[in-house]
């Protein structure tokens, strides 16, 4: 699962984690437990997509609307950019976590003790049934084996009438954070897979995921972030640190190949300093 980790948290320490994602073609990529895998530390993760999951944590809670006395659970806590939001609000005695990565579980732990961090991926939740008021997934439900039975968890474990919550980047509709990176690529190499099939990342799949998990009263939105960047190269740099399908894409090319990606993407992008509006499509339904 997707892990969040703030610029606080990548300083903890050079954590590694593995990543493993599987080719589905052109259809993109499903994360398995496959050959295409590799190590990247937690600063490399948050100078990638913690810039961007970073700002969405508050946007996502306040759409779900947990209020004081709520218990709840992140589901893929990753290092814990969600979970320390909803200790802000609630406090670390009714926020629970999992993960299923040993250390960013660990570094979930080390960022907020005295929250219930445990080890577990989403389709296998260790809680009884109905313990939670609410059960979120930021950026996980597309890294999840398999969506539908993870929802069905999620919802295992919300008491009846309580939410159940979920947001996935918009990888298919091209207002995702890395859209300008695949339009880059798919125009060098159009047999290229990108993003854009994996679960939650077109419009309206989500709720199709909801239903398929029998949650009720689905309703759908989105959220966009905003994330500033001084110049092209504090944008393209993280891509060359190996996290996730782009940064796999980009460690396999030459180095010729790599430097004709780069200048397509700066002639994609806007002069510096510019903004990256990166959108998230989300679902909520009831237990």
């Amino acid at each position: 699962m997707c892990p969040d980790v703030s610029p606080e948290v990548a300083k903890l320490s050079p954590t590694q984690t593995k990543v493993g994602w599987g080719r589905l073609g052109r259809d993109g990529l499903r994360p398995r437990g496959g050959s295409m895998s590799f190590d990247v530390t937690a600063d490399a993760y948050g100078r990638f997509m913690g810039r961007y999951s970073e700002p969405l944590a508050p946007r996502f809670a306040d759409l779900v609307g947990v209020t004081a006395g709520a218990r709840v659970l992140d589901v893929g806590c990753g290092a814990g950019a969600l979970t320390a939001e909803l200790v802000a609000r609630l406090g670390p005695d009714t926020v629970s976590a999992v993960d299923p990565s040993e250390p960013f579980v660990a570094a979930a732990r080390d960022r907020l003790p005295g929250v219930d961090v445990r080890l577990s991926p989403a389709e296998h939740l260790p809680f009884p049934d109905d313990t939670f008021d609410a059960v979120l997934a930021q950026l996980v439900v597309h890294f999840m084996a398999d969506p539908a039975a993870g929802l069905r968890e999620m919802a295992r474990v919300t008491r009846p009438g309580g939410t159940v919550a979920a947001c996935v980047w918009d990888h298919a509709g091209g207002t995702g954070p890395l859209a300008a990176f695949w339009r880059a690529v798919a125009s060098l190499d159009p047999s290229a897979p990108d993003e854009s099939g994996l679960a939650g990342a077109r419009e309206g799949h989500l709720a199709e995921l909801f239903a398929e998990a029998g949650l009720r009263h689905i309703t759908s939105t989105v959220l966009t972030v905003r994330v500033a960047f001084p110049d092209f190269g504090t944008w393209w740099d993280p891509f060359t640190l190996g996290v996730g399908p782009a940064g796999d894409y980009v460690s396999r090319l030459d180095e010729p190949g790599r430097a004709e990606l780069r200048a397509r993407c700066a002639s994609l992008l806007p002069p510096a300093p510019f903004e990256i509006t990166a959108s998230a499509w989300t679902a909520l339904g009831r237990a």
